[in-house]
């Protein structure tokens, strides 16, 4: 029997807009201040596109820096899958969108819905392609404009959230990369917490309206104790059911990287699973929660900064509206 082929990640491009929003800029806008924020959620700044831009403009520019960081041409992607909760229309998909305008002529894509999870979910999910032998290179984006459907009157959500987008290339392992790649993922759902943690407008249940628009129903509604107490929970038992199950302690990891929502919620799951403060990621003090691109950010600050090396084991976790929750292990390829 040959070896197994797994899919590796083999390049990593990365966009945020340049306008850089200050927590003092937040509290002109909100009854807050810098120190109230800092302190619940350890954002400091995070990036806000400009009003009309286009998720499909962030992701396209991450994929444009992933391709030319690659070598590669457009026209070489067989696969597009974007995460997003903030398509720039229903229909058609981002991901057509991303296609046409980076030449990708040989691709077929979709986008995937499962919020602050979309980014593993996709990952995972263009892995099997990779692992199946039906495709060599699959694209895999994250990109949100979150300030698109944030209140601006609400001060619970407003500080949280940031604009980004990420982008990562899937290959397959070759000889001599057995260990390498994504080695094993774990998702779930709940359903019940749905109430918790959504956007009430804009779907089949209720459209558009002046009613809907009054009640400010096209804007993120969130209960923030449910969410964090379900977050603090759920990444917790993901991270170390997953290091268990592969015989493995927080030492053998060379880095975690979790979804940026919450500092508190980070280190609290980097403690439970024991690892080196240093081994684990945080960059939401400047970002905030860019959602499906909260990831491959920091997978961008993580290889910046040395501490995700060709050869690491790496921990990715993260916790969503669904609720969705989902760990990923991997070795690094590059």
């Amino acid at each position: 029997m040959g070896q197994k082929i797994r899919a590796k990640i083999t390049g990593l491009g990365l966009y945020v807009p340049p306008r850089v929003v200050t927590n003092d800029e937040i509290a002109k806008l909100v009854d807050t201040n810098n120190e109230w924020i800092v302190e619940r959620t350890g954002i400091h700044t995070r990036h806000w596109a400009d009003k009309g831009t286009a998720t499909s403009e962030l992701a396209v520019k991450a994929v444009e820096d992933l391709l030319r960081k690659r070598g590669i041409d457009g026209s070489e992607i067989e696969l597009i899958i974007v995460s997003t909760v903030t398509p720039d229309m229903f229909f058609p998909s981002t991901a057509c969108l991303i296609q046409d305008r980076i030449g990708a002529k040989n691709a077929w894509g979709y986008d995937i819905l499962a919020a602050c999870s979309s980014f593993l979910y996709s990952l995972t999910t263009g892995a099997q392609f990779i692992e199946s032998g039906r495709h060599k290179k699959v694209l895999i984006v994250g990109a949100d404009v979150m300030t698109s459907i944030v209140n601006p009157e609400d001060r619970t959500t407003i500080i949280l959230f940031g604009d980004g987008a990420g982008a990562v290339l899937l290959e397959p392992t070759e000889e001599g990369e057995e260990d390498y790649g994504i080695l094993d993922f774990r998702h779930e759902v709940d359903g019940s917490g749905a109430a918790y943690l959504n956007m009430p407008a804009g779907g089949s249940l209720h459209p558009p309206s002046h009613e809907t628009i009054d009640g400010k129903m096209h804007y993120i509604h969130q209960s923030g104790q449910h969410v964090f107490k379900f977050a603090v929970r759920k990444m917790e038992e993901l991270s170390t059911g997953m290091l268990a199950k592969h015989n493995l302690t927080g030492d053998d990891l060379g880095c975690f990287i979790a979804h940026q929502a919450n500092l508190r919620i980070i280190d609290a799951t980097a403690n439970k699973i024991g690892i080196a403060d240093d081994k684990v990621i945080r960059n939401i003090h400047k970002y905030g929660n860019t959602t499906a691109a909260t990831i491959p950010l920091a997978i961008g600050d993580a290889i910046e900064s040395g501490r995700l090396k060709k050869g690491d084991l790496v921990l990715f976790a993260a916790v969503g509206a669904g609720f969705t929750s989902g760990s990923v292990l991997a070795r690094w390829a590059y």
